[in-house]
């Protein structure tokens, strides 16, 4: 079938697999949360942890949040890599431990645009090139981070989910598999996202259901069209 029966596009339809969920524990069971009165839920003020680049902490309201997940989009070559990687220098020089997992560039490569950044060199800030989401899991598990980036969200694969990286059905489960990390265990996931010809993030209407935080690069003449006209 070729056509959408309800709304009349072509080539619209896109095939998703059924996952399978294994279980998370050992006895076959998911311990469920307790619920707890809401007056004894210790609160504080929220903190926010300041990047020391001041539009980008400006852009999320003055800081990262610990336990946010923010979407980083932008078409390819506009910077979405650089800036990110300067981010997690900049944490990293103020004694933060941040991790870089890279789908698309290997660690050399990373080395090496680290070392053109002022501050990219530093020791606490490590990267790695992979895009299995559960080795990538393992190591959050393993090593608690300040903050983490995924570049990009796009060649992030789930092994039990039967299609080919990129796809709808993977994107959904690696973007809800990194949301509950980051609620979890309170670190901040930054997802590099890559955007279509007509300037929309990867993944049909998949973000526009989600209350995620998305910060979108432009260039110069992109913003021109987009706010003056042709």
């Amino acid at each position: 079938m070729g056509r959408c029966p309800d709304c009349g596009d072509w080539d619209t339809l896109v095939q998703e697999v059924q996952v399978s969920r294994k279980p998370l524990g050992g006895s076959g069971t998911v311990q469920a949360p307790e619920p707890v009165p809401i007056d004894s839920v210790a609160t504080g003020p929220s903190v926010r942890v300041c990047t020391g680049m001041g539009e980008f902490d400006r852009v999320l309201g003055g800081g990262v949040v610990d336990g946010s997940l923010v979407l980083i989009g932008g078409d390819p070559g506009i910077g979405k890599s650089t800036l990110m990687l300067q981010v997690l220098s900049a944490l990293a020089s103020s004694e933060k431990t941040c991790l870089y997992v890279s789908g698309e560039e290997s660690i050399r490569q990373l080395s090496m645009r680290g070392q053109r950044l002022e501050g990219g060199s530093c020791p606490s800030l490590l990267v790695v090139s992979e895009t299995n989401l559960d080795d990538i899991a393992a190591m959050m598990a393993k090593t608690t981070y300040d903050a983490v980036v995924i570049d990009s969200i796009q060649t992030i694969f789930q092994p039990e989910v039967n299609s080919t990286p990129g796809s709808v059905t993977q994107i959904r489960e690696a973007a809800m598999r990194f949301m509950h990390l980051a609620k979890s265990s309170g670190t901040p996931i930054f997802l590099v996202g890559h955007v279509t010809k007509v300037g929309a993030i990867a993944g049909p209407g998949l973000w526009n259901i989600w209350w995620i935080p998305c910060c979108i690069l432009k260039g110069i003449k992109a913003m021109c069209s987009e706010y003056c006209g042709p």
